[in-house]
């Protein structure tokens, strides 16, 4: 986010969950002087960008190299015992872009993995390490290929990574292999939505429909098995693509990454875009293996609202997940269990356009139901509200849920259960 085991991933999340800190008062209270600390800035503060603006060094036109970070953190209390009222560091990455040619660029970001992991008996211990390594040559708008370690194209929200969410605690729905994966190589698929490959980007504009079609294609290393361990005995790869047609004002961001809110400043918005991902033995066991095949559909609508009246956003998804492997293959430590079945979310926000101190409030709602088919179904529901001072440079966002969804975690073998709890979150992030 040690080859992949069901295990090992059940007690990833046993590890967020029960964070062990030793003074939790003491870094509320930290939390609450970064919060107050915001005040002093100027109003010009409420401009809202929606790239954060990066320092950058220039030897030339062609030549110059940019560098940013980002932060995010969280303050938790829950009433269930497998919960303490804690702090969590959520992400801390350094940015670093660049370009040595008119069409040849790069990018290097960086991040803790395992963050909240920082007592000597933690396992797996906390690295600070390459999230992001790619290599880019951007001609124009039609073609462009990247390659390297970067995210894999398929759904908004992984496209939109951690810092571009409208809300901040956005993953709820089942994961690709490249995010249900802890390490790369042998024994597993991927990190934190990467994986090595490569990726052919662009948009057109057909004609036939008024509007703008985005895509991103590519070959990926996949899942990695041993000559004994894992269902990958042939090293298939992993083929993935999606396709974004916008049928109002096309979306503006970096290659083919996405935002799942603009706050209003690209104006009104319908985005829909379908993406898949397949790789032959992708998933199960040594013994019980099977395809896996992953289709998603999501949309974003943004509405402008007339005489002033706030921003409307809408963020739905619906994920359908073949991975037809025995149940057998729980029993398998080396099993790479990815989910099968099918799971929606949908998301409701309101930017209010009335500026309260220095920033803006919006309200938001969201459901979530992930129904596997060899266990238990789960669910949430969340409601907050995030406070834009900057766009996604500056945002605190205060929400609570009730649902199963993180007792019951990534496993979904035939007997998992957990029990629903009522969650309150306070978090912020920040971005240059």
């Amino acid at each position: 986010m040690a080859s992949y085991e069901p295990s090992a991933e059940s007690a990833l999340w046993k590890d967020y969950l029960r964070k062990k800190r030793q003074n939790f008062f003491a870094q509320v209270a930290l939390l609450a002087v970064l919060v107050v600390g915001f005040l002093p800035l100027s109003p010009e503060a409420n401009a809202i960008d929606l790239m954060p603006s990066k320092p950058k060094w220039a030897i030339d036109e062609t030549k110059w190299v940019t560098v940013g970070m980002g932060f995010r953190g969280s303050g938790i209390w829950a009433e269930n015992r497998d919960y303490r009222n804690d702090f969590s560091i959520d992400n801390a990455r350094v940015y670093v872009n660049g370009q040595v040619h008119q069409y040849v660029k790069f990018e290097l970001n960086t991040d803790c993995f395992f963050c909240n992991n920082t007592h000597s008996g933690d396992s797996p211990k906390m690295q600070y390490n390459i999230l992001d390594a790619i290599g880019k040559v951007e001609v124009n708008r039609y073609v462009n290929m990247w390659g390297g370690r970067m995210l894999v194209p398929t759904e908004r929200g992984e496209l939109s990574g951690p810092f571009f969410q409208a809300t901040h605690d956005a993953f709820k729905t089942p994961f690709f292999s490249q995010d249900f994966s802890t390490k790369f190589g042998s024994g597993g698929a991927g990190r934190y939505g990467r994986d090595d490959g490569g990726t052919f980007w662009g948009s057109v504009e057909p004609g036939f429909i008024k509007g703008t079609l985005s895509y991103a294609v590519g070959v990926y290393r996949g899942l990695q098995s041993s000559s004994t361990i894992g269902p990958n005995q042939g090293d298939d790869v992993l083929w993935a693509g999606r396709f974004t047609y916008n049928f109002l004002n096309p979306e503006k961001n970096p290659g083919y990454y996405t935002s799942s809110t603009y706050f209003g400043k690209a104006g009104d918005i319908l985005a829909l875009a379908f993406g898949t991902s397949y790789q032959r033995n992708g998933a199960g066991s040594f013994a019980n293996r099977s395809d896996f095949l992953g289709l998603v559909g999501d949309i974003l609508f943004e509405k402008v609202l007339p005489k002033n009246m706030g921003v409307v956003t809408v963020n739905g998804e619906y994920k359908q997940f073949y991975a037809n492997y025995a149940p057998a293959a729980f029993a398998d430590p080396g099993c790479f269990c990815m989910f099968d079945g099918k799971s929606w979310t949908v998301t409701g926000l309101y930017l209010i356009p009335v500026n309260v101190g220095i920033g803006k409030f919006q309200p938001y709602g969201r459901f979530t139901s992930v129904q596997p088919n060899h266990s238990s179904n789960r669910e949430e529901i969340e409601g907050g509200v995030n406070y834009i001072i900057d766009g996604f440079n500056a945002r605190i966002s205060a929400y609570y849920q009730h649902g199963d969804l993180r007792t019951k975690g990534l496993n979904y073998a035939p007997d998992v259960v957990g029990e629903k709890v009522d969650v309150f979150k306070l978090s912020f992030q920040l971005q240059m």
